[in-house]
C-alpha cells in the first residue's frame, strides 16, 4: 500500500502544470484564452516548450489544458476547457466544428478561411482553403509540435491536392520560432478562385499572406454600389481586388497602385480574364509618395480607397502609425471631389474602432473637409470575433462621404 501510495504522488507531483497568481482567473473564466507570464504563481512538472500542459487557479480548480511557451510573454494558449487527450480526433472534432459554420456562410464556395486560430478554439493555427489547395500558418509553439497530427487530419477531411506552410509572420518571432515557407504534403499550383462573380488568380507560394486577402471579401463587394460611372483610386491595391470590383459595377476609369511588382503583375492578369483591362490600370509606386504627386495636380476622383498594410504590430508604434494613418487619408481627401467617397481601412489590432473613427476625424479637420460615415464593417464572417478576446477583432473598414 505504501508503494502504489508512493507512486500515486510520484505521478501527481510529475503532472505538468501551471497554477495561477491569486485573483489571475478571471479573465480565463470570462472566455479569453491567453495566460500571460506576469500572471503565473508556479509551474509543475518542468515542461518544455509546445508541451501541453494543465491550467489551474491558485487554489487548485482545473480551467483547462493548452501550450505551454516558456519564451514568450504569453507563456499559456488554452486550447481545451476539458480534461481530454490532444489527438488526432480532438483536432479532427475542432476543425470539422469550424468547417460547418464556413458552409453555411459560403455554401457555393470553394474558397474561404477554414480555421481562424483563437476564434476557432485552436491558438495559434490558421488554414485557408483555395479550392483542392490548403494554406496554413502557425503562430505557436505548441501547434507547430503538433503540425504532422494537424496535416493528417486535414488530409482526412479535405483530401488536399497539396498543403503549403506560409508562416512568415512576425508573431512568430515573439513565439521564439523562425519564419517558414514549405510545402507540407503533395504538391502547390497556382489556383483560379471565384469572388462574388469575379476570378482570382491566387498563388498560394508567393502571394501575399497565405496567398490572398479572404478577409476583405464583403468590403470589396460594399463598394460596387459607390462605383458606377465613378472615377477610382485604389491604393494600397495588391491583386486588384477593390479595383476589379468597381469596375465590374461600372466605374469608367479604375487605376491601382502598390509597391510590389508580383501584385501588380496579378493584378494586370486578374483585370484580363475578367475582361476588365480596358477600365482598369496598376501602376507600380510608393502610395505616399503618388498620392503627394497627385496633390500638386488638379485630378479629382469620385472614390478612393485606402487598404495598406498594418502600420504597428506593437503598441509601442501606435503613434508612428496614427501618423501612417492620417499622412494618407489627409491625402487621399485632398484629391477626392465634393460628395466624393472614401473607403478607409487599418488592419493593426492595436487601432481600435475608436482610435481609428479618431485618426478619420482629425483628419478630414487637416484636410479642411467634413465626413459622414455611411458604412463601417469589419472582416469577413469566415474571421469571426471571440468576443472574450478584443485581439480576434483587427480589421476595420469603413466607408465615408466627403463633403
Amino acid at each position: 500500500m505504501i508503494i502504489i501510495g508512493s507512486r500515486f504522488l510520484k505521478e501527481k507531483v510529475m503532472k505538468k502544470i501551471i497554477k495561477l497568481k491569486k485573483g489571475e482567473d478571471k479573465r480565463i473564466k470570462n472566455g479569453h484564452l491567453w495566460v500571460f507570464s506576469n500572471e503565473i504563481q508556479n509551474i509543475q512538472g518542468d515542461p518544455a516548450t509546445g508541451d501541453i500542459v494543465e491550467l489551474r487557479t491558485n487554489s487548485g480548480e482545473f480551467l483547462g489544458k493548452g501550450f505551454y511557451n516558456s519564451h514568450s510573454l504569453i507563456t499559456f494558449r488554452l486550447i481545451t476547457y476539458n480534461e481530454e487527450e490532444i489527438d488526432f480526433q480532438f483536432y479532427k472534432s475542432k476543425i470539422e466544428k469550424a468547417l460547418v459554420i464556413r458552409k453555411k456562410i459560403y455554401p457555393d464556395y470553394k474558397s474561404y478561411r477554414v480555421v481562424y486560430g483563437e476564434s476557432d478554439f485552436i491558438p495559434g493555427l490558421i488554414v485557408d482553403k483555395y479550392n483542392d489547395y490548403l494554406s496554413i500558418q502557425v503562430y505557436s509553439t505548441g501547434i507547430e509540435k503538433h503540425l504532422t497530427l494537424i496535416c493528417d487530419v486535414l488530409e482526412s477531411i479535405f483530401k488536399p491536392k497539396g498543403i503549403i506552410e506560409r508562416s512568415e509572420s512576425p508573431l512568430r518571432e515573439l513565439e521564439g520560432l523562425v519564419p517558414k515557407k514549405e510545402i507540407l504534403r503533395g504538391s502547390i499550383e497556382k489556383v483560379m478562385i471565384t469572388e462574388n462573380n469575379l476570378n482570382f488568380f491566387v498563388d498560394p507560394i508567393e502571394g501575399q499572406k497565405t496567398g490572398f486577402y479572404f478577409d476583405q471579401r464583403e468590403n470589396r463587394f460594399a463598394i460596387r454600389k459607390y462605383s458606377s460611372g465613378a472615377k477610382v483610386l485604389d491604393c494600397f491595391c495588391n491583386d486588384g481586388g477593390f479595383a476589379l470590383n468597381a469596375a465590374f459595377a461600372g466605374a469608367r476609369e479604375v487605376i491601382g497602385v502598390d509597391i510590389s511588382e508580383s501584385s501588380i503583375q496579378r493584378a494586370n492578369y486578374n483585370s484580363k480574364i475578367n475582361n476588365l483591362i480596358d477600365k482598369c490600370q496598376f501602376i507600380k509606386a510608393d502610395v505616399f509618395d503618388f498620392l503627394k504627386e497627385l496633390e500638386s495636380k488638379t485630378q479629382k476622383y469620385d472614390l478612393i480607397i485606402l487598404d495598406p498594410p498594418s502600420f504597428t504590430k506593437s503598441k509601442k508604434n501606435i503613434g508612428t502609425a496614427k501618423v501612417g494613418y492620417r499622412n494618407i487619408n489627409i491625402r487621399a481627401m485632398r484629391l477626392l471631389k465634393s460628395g466624393g467617397i472614401l473607403a478607409s481601412a487599418s488592419c493593426s489590432h492595436h487601432i481600435d474602432d475608436t482610435m481609428f473613427l479618431d485618426i478619420l476625424h482629425s483628419s478630414a479637420k487637416n484636410a479642411k473637409r467634413k465626413l459622414r460615415l455611411l458604412e463601417f464593417h469589419g472582416a469577413a464572417p469566415d474571421h469571426p470575433v471571440l468576443l472574450a478576446m478584443p485581439e480576434t477583432k483587427y480589421l476595420k473598414f469603413g466607408i465615408f462621404e466627403v463633403l
